[in-house]
């Protein structure tokens, strides 16, 4: 991935946990590297289509004297946002900000946080079968692209489905949403129970019906099994009406516990059901 480099940005700010650094204020270093790919810029020498980095400092000065906070940790954090959302180019940032005059009563040349940032590419599986199931699933969509930090990018193809487990209930209408987004799992787990909580989902019976249903299938290639949330999706690869969806936007994705491609696990998954 190529890279952009903007080092020891000198910005004079009003930051720390001490109200003297918020009221008499001291001097910061911030650097910026930014990913992005720089080849259609290079081809064509043309400064649209790459980041002006002289545009770009302005605007980190600006934004890292938006608001006073305690830790530089959050002013990184708030700068790396910043970047990602407002350059649609870079895919991943690093913030270093230094505090040279940092208030410790010991020589040194500065105190520093690195932070690491980047867009992650999650299949979210979706699912309704109460009450008007396609506005039920538009709506989902349009709430998890106004929470801000996560953005759909794509979208399957919308299939009715028998419903599974607890079989007195309507059909489903089934989709997958792709989708970017800057939260980590547990934060995007907590989006998604909220949006489905908003959307009055209930959860009196087991595989029971539902106004809306959002299950994170797979975030990045990661593997996880914390209590919160299982990634991949538990039972994902034995479901023909997730994998279809899914295998509509992406084939090719590989499946990082079965290592098998998303295609081959939807033909498997034909194949058994012909049998039976």
């Amino acid at each position: 991935m190529d890279k952009i480099f903007i080092k020891d940005l000198e910005i004079y700010g009003y930051h720390g946990v001490y109200e003297e650094e918020k009221r008499i204020g001291q001097k910061f270093l911030i650097s910026a590297e930014l990913f992005l790919n720089l080849s259609p810029a290079g081809k064509s020498d043309d400064l649209s289509k790459t980041v002006n980095y002289g545009q770009l400092s302005n605007e980190l000065e600006k934004e890292f004297n938006k608001n006073k906070y305690d830790l530089i940790e959050k002013a990184a954090e708030e700068l790396s946002k910043f970047v990602l959302l407002n350059y649609g180019e870079v895919e991943r940032v690093k913030i270093t900000i230094k505090k040279p005059w940092a208030p410790i009563g010991k020589p040194i040349d500065y105190a520093a946080v690195e932070i690491d940032r980047r867009w992650n590419r999650v299949f979210i599986g979706v699912g309704s079968n109460l009450g008007d199931k396609k506005e039920n699933i538009k709506l989902a969509a349009e709430k998890i692209n106004s929470s801000g930090l996560t953005k759909i990018i794509n979208q399957s193809p919308q299939y009715e489905t028998k419903p599974v487990g607890y079989l007195e209930q309507d059909n489903f209408i089934n989709a997958v949403f792709e989708a970017k987004t800057l939260l980590n799992p547990k934060e995007l787990i907590v989006l998604l129970l909220e949006i489905e909580k908003e959307l009055k989902r209930e959860r009196l019976i087991k595989w029971g019906p539902r106004t809306i249903d959002l299950d994170i299938l797979l975030y990045n290639d990661i593997v996880t099994s914390s209590e919160e949330i299982v990634i991949p999706h538990l039972r994902m690869h034995e479901r023909l009406f997730v994998i279809k969806p899914l295998c509509d936007i992406a084939p090719y994705v590989i499946h990082p516990v079965l290592n098998k491609r998303i295609y081959e696990i939807k033909e498997e998954l034909e194949k058994n059901e012909n049998i039976i």
